[in-house]
């Protein structure tokens, strides 16, 4: 099941919420459900290099609420907010309605979402950078974030081969039957001059032990993985000091030394007067 299934998908309504919240009765829920589609594929097309993560879709009589949750939220703000303003315009033509909000949250850890992880990879394959190169720069810098585990498969003519293949990278713990594990899941393709390159990101951010909030545009996320993280901080400033301290204890190991070994020239002159 765990390898079949979309990991977010499997949690919905445990750990993860859903990503269009709105009540549609059997006339308008396909009008609606093809009204989501829309805007997420205008969204995405329309800010590219935005560093999107997810858009929430949310509905209320007469209103539409759309959330972005991006790690570049200046790109999208624009210059005294008046990209904003063309964005809302512009969907409020695509959707016919006149009441249009848009919310941006900003991502503060990108290396730890999963959208923005593959994004990046598949940018750096179009650029031509080698593919296992960008996926352990990726795996790294997940780790280094608090991660607990990730796991990269890129399918495709990986570095231009004749043959497609595909190759899995991973580093630490992905266990994807654990629905109490907060598992971030995307898959994306990187579009480069000899074919297209299909990439899939999993990222564990540890488990969930308590009742989560569902809200799909709740940011708060898991406190050890930043406790970690703050642990791993305070352990790069102890490091120069140990450091210093081994250095010093070095510097007196080698005066010891020295005075050994005067000594064991003593012993020898001593000798010398012996014989």
């Amino acid at each position: 099941m765990g390898q079949k299934t979309n990991p977010i998908g499997a949690r919905l309504g445990i750990i993860r919420g859903w990503e269009s919240n709105w009540y549609g009765n059997k006339r308008d829920f396909s009008t609606k459900l093809i009204e989501d589609n829309k805007i997420r594929t205008y969204l995405n097309a329309r800010i590219n290099k935005g560093g999107i993560a997810k858009i929430v879709i949310e509905r209320t009589l007469n209103k539409l609420i759309v959330t972005i949750h991006t790690s570049k939220p200046g790109i999208i703000i624009g210059k005294g907010g008046g990209e904003v303003d063309r964005i809302k315009e512009e969907l409020k033509k695509l959707t016919g309605k006149d009441d249009v909000q848009i919310n941006i949250l900003e991502i503060r850890r990108p290396e730890l979402d999963a959208m923005i992880v593959g994004d990046t990879i598949a940018r750096q394959i179009e650029n031509r950078i080698n593919y296992k190169r960008a996926i352990k720069m990726a795996i790294a810098s997940a780790l280094r974030m608090g991660a607990e585990g990730i796991k990269i498969k890129v399918a495709g003519r990986l570095g231009g081969a004749e043959i497609a293949r595909t190759e899995e990278i991973k580093q630490g713990r992905t266990p994807l039957h654990t629905l109490r594990m907060d598992i971030d899941y995307a898959s994306v393709f990187a579009l480069t001059v000899y074919g297209k390159i299909g990439i899939k990101v999993w990222i564990c951010k540890g488990e969930i032990l308590g009742k989560r909030d569902l809200n799909p545009n709740f940011v708060g996320g898991k406190t050890d993985a930043s406790d970690r993280r703050g642990g791993g901080e305070q352990r790069r400033d102890e490091r120069p000091e140990r450091r210093d301290d081994r250095r010093g204890g070095g510097g007196e190991r080698r005066d010891d030394r020295r005075g050994g070994g005067g000594g064991g020239g003593q012993q020898r002159g001593g000798g010398g007067r012996r014989n």
